[in-house]
């Protein structure tokens, strides 16, 4: 995965790899049946052997017999991608063509993984952390004098002391969509020498423990020497020490809204 800033991530940085194909000679109905049975399928590959010979969508199938075969209804003239493509060309393809996945095929035309418009999305959103993070580490390293380095790594949820008491019902909701389709952005977390400080993710890691998701993606900033941080304070004085902690609220008790209404009051 790219995980600087200035650096052109390619597809193959975000394409699945493991894709499932189905065969010129399978039937409609057996195909047809696939797509039914398996999640967020709503075409395949066609493949002869290894090499690319079309695409069966949904629509494709629906006024064909059962008994005929795919290659008499996949579409052939099809839009490909290669690995070496840049992701924000791929990008522009899928908005120009409404072509929701594409095949990604090597220089002999054999298949080697699909881009989704999902996996665009999530590159951008992935680009976007890192520049947060080194923002947040100069900060730590000026304010405190102290020496740190940036990891990226899996941390269980279990693990993290919130810094941030409160989270609203309808972003909850947003987050969960993005976890569900696999958009969501990484945490940023700050290690100071084992306490494992959430710096930014509260809506997720809410979200992601409603889910019953026990572990996330992170941007980890580990400190070299344990230093007291005024977000810890905060999480002290807060009596803040596991996701349970973090109070739901619904959007109508946002401070915003109350001082709307505050105000409205004082007119009459």
């Amino acid at each position: 995965m790219v995980d600087r800033v200035d650096e052109k991530p390619q597809v193959r940085d975000y394409m699945t790899r493991d894709v499932e194909t189905v065969s010129p000679d399978e039937t409609v109905g057996v195909v047809a049946r696939r797509m039914a049975e398996t999640d967020g399928h709503g075409g395949f590959p066609v493949c002869d052997g290894r090499r690319v010979e079309g695409f069966v969508a949904a629509r494709d199938l629906l006024l064909a017999e059962d008994t005929e075969p795919i290659f008499k209804v996949m579409t052939r003239d099809l839009v490909v991608a290669h690995p070496d493509m840049e992701i924000t060309d791929v990008g522009r393809v899928i908005l120009r063509s409404g072509i929701q996945r594409l095949p990604v095929v090597d220089d002999a035309g054999n298949l080697v993984g699909i881009i989704s418009n999902a996996d665009v999305i999530r590159s951008h959103i992935e680009r976007a952390t890192p520049g947060k993070v080194d923002k947040l580490m100069q900060t730590l390293q000026n304010i405190h004098d102290v020496g740190a380095s940036e990891e990226r790594r899996t941390v269980e949820l279990a693990d993290l002391r919130p810094t941030q008491s409160k989270v609203y019902s309808d972003e909850l909701e947003g987050r969960s969509y993005e976890l569900e389709n696999g958009l969501a952005e990484p945490l940023v977390v700050i290690d100071n020498v084992g306490e494992l400080l959430l710096a930014d993710g509260h809506h997720r890691v809410k979200a992601a423990h409603k889910l019953g998701i026990e572990e996330m993606d992170a941007y980890v900033i580990v400190l070299d020497e344990r230093v007291q941080l005024g977000m810890a304070e905060t999480a002290e004085k807060e009596d803040l020490h596991a996701i349970d902690d973090i109070q739901e609220v619904d959007y109508a008790h946002h401070p915003l809204v109350e001082t709307t209404h505050r105000l409205q009051e004082g007119e009459r």
